[in-house]
């Protein structure tokens, strides 16, 4: 059975050895490639992708060692088979140390020499595998719960996902509609192609077209350059529109065209574009009843909802919350050292099914960070659920002031606002690019507010 096509570099400063080794690694199949020194060597690796290297120890100028040493630090990771006619214990040892993958002494024995090199290109190919598994595994959160409601979205999710039917997904703030989104993209035949964002509450209504479809160099003061829109970025892949109750009438007859005809035209521009792309929606809102005040269209509506998927919150399904909470502290600690080794009492996860979660998973795994930094002995007790409650409950007094205080609803709802970015702010150190990530809005939107309001440090 003829061996894999590989890369072979053979480097040695004697002629004979080089012609020697190639002629019988050639024999054998494999691609062979020389090196008189150790620059040559490394241009070569520059110039070549190497599958294997022989590499004598003993040369002119940089010897074996000083190459070894120069490849893994340029992360090279190749295995490298060392050659020397003065094989000693102390060199085969600092080899090893340094990542040879065998020692071999020269003149070296052939069949010892050629089950060395099949092993070594049998562990590279292990580790290509391991390293392309490794890629394709996606880096998106497990649906965490066992609760009635949750297995059913997750064998919703198994149906639909290696479909291209459209999405609709529903749910409260913080429940985790992007997530669901997310996984329905993973398990899709398409999840090789791109994900591509949209938060259409988060852009103003003015540039919402040209995200979603791009436009043409000069379209508008401003456009000095052709822009690709998102339904482009996403062809071949998954567009997901979060917030999707919050897109204006006319992008929604936009949109709603663009998924008629399966084409797009960029803003200031004639020719259709055809784009390949599925498309999954969010919102918080109840449609319906949006259609009903007219604020959204009924036949976008049906054009999305081919699929319903709703996501209930905590409050519906509290016996997923110590699941949530422990699974939560797993995440935290495999990201911070800060978090290794905190736990929760059962004191204390009976005592998170019991807290009010207006906010959600979202709220939840905020608390769950900030009573993990905080807490005592690396324990989670349940005076520390507790005092999320206690502090909720100031919060709550101020508003219900604001409430009597004030008369006027658009005055009051600046208030609140107000308020709102300000305690964000606070708990996010003033850092407003991540306090405009974490509430979900654009940076730029961030610092009109804060103007607004008067909003300093």
């Amino acid at each position: 059975m003829a061996p894999v096509k590989a890369n072979i570099l053979v480097t040695d400063d004697e002629k004979s050895i080089r012609n020697s080794l190639k002629e019988i690694l050639e024999f054998e199949g494999y691609d062979v490639f020389e090196a008189e020194n150790g620059a040559d060597a490394l241009q070569k690796v520059k110039e070549q992708n190497m599958d294997l290297m022989l590499l004598d120890i003993k040369m002119k100028g940089m010897d074996g060692m000083e190459v070894l040493k120069s490849l893994r630090e340029n992360r090279q990771d190749f295995p490298v088979i060392m050659i020397s006619g003065h094989g000693n214990i102390e060199l085969a040892v600092e080899a090893t140390k340094l990542g040879a993958f065998d020692f071999i002494e020269k003149p070296p024995d052939l069949n010892r020499l050629l089950v060395s090199v099949r092993n070594a290109l049998d562990r590279r190919e292990l580790a290509r595998e391991n390293k392309s598994m490794r890629s394709k595994l996606p880096d998106v959160p497990e649906i965490i719960g066992e609760s009635e409601s949750i297995q059913k979205i997750k064998q919703t999710i198994k149906k639909v996902a290696p479909t291209n039917s459209r999405v609709l997904i529903t749910g409260e703030n913080g429940t985790g509609k992007e997530l669901v989104a997310r996984w329905i993209h993973e398990k899709s035949s398409r999840r090789s192609g791109r994900m591509v964002d949209v938060n259409c509450a988060a852009i103003p209504t003015e540039l919402l077209e040209s995200e979603l479809f791009g436009h043409e160099k000069g379209a508008f003061t401003g456009a000095t350059s052709r822009r690709i829109g998102k339904f482009e970025q996403a062809d071949g892949g998954t567009l997901f529109l979060d917030e999707i109750g919050d897109m204006s009438a006319d992008a929604q007859a936009k949109v709603l065209r663009a998924l008629q005809e399966n084409a797009i035209i960029r803003v200031g521009g004639s020719q259709k574009i055809k784009v390949d792309v599925r498309v999954l929606a969010a919102t918080n809102k109840d449609l319906m009843e949006e259609i009903e005040q007219g604020n959204f269209r009924e036949d976008l509506y049906h054009r999305i909802n081919v699929i319903p998927i709703h996501i209930p919150p905590l409050r519906e399904r509290k016996e997923d919350i110590p699941a949530l909470a422990v699974n939560c502290l797993k995440r935290l600690s495999a990201k911070d050292i800060v978090f290794s080794g905190v736990e929760f009492t059962e004191e204390a996860l009976d005592a998170l099914k019991e807290h009010k979660w207006s906010g959600n998973v979202r709220e939840l795994q905020n608390a769950i960070e900030r009573m993990g930094l905080l807490a005592s002995d690396s324990l989670i007790e349940k005076e520390d659920v507790r005092n999320l409650s206690l502090s909720r409950g100031k919060n709550t007094g101020k508003l219900e002031n604001m409430i009597d205080e004030i008369e006027h609803f658009q005055e009051f709802k600046e208030a609140a606002e107000r308020e709102f970015l300000k305690r964000k702010l606070e708990q996010y150190d003033w850092n407003i690019s991540q306090t405009a990530e974490a509430i979900d809005i654009q940076r730029s939107h961030m610092y009109t507010k804060m103007k607004k309001y008067d909003i300093e440090r």
